[in-house]
């Protein structure tokens, strides 16, 4: 019992029909909005991030506070 051509076009008829060409196009429009921003918020993470400190300054900080 695998799925057809024939069932896959008729939920495909009745989703267009429950929901409308201008609801389902604004809808992907927002996905495709979502997906850009979540791209650039992972480039910029990447580009973002703080270099990290030299572990063996952060002793002598330490040392000479005390």
């Amino acid at each position: 019992m695998s799925i057809g051509i024939w069932q896959i076009a008729i939920v495909v008829i009745l989703v267009v029909l429950l929901f409308g060409r201008g609801k389902i196009s604004s809808l992907m429009g927002d996905v495709a909005k979502g997906i850009k921003s979540f791209k650039k918020g992972m480039a910029t993470d990447i580009t973002d991030e703080p270099e990290p400190k030299n572990v063996s300054e952060n002793n002598q900080d330490s040392k000479d506070k005390e």
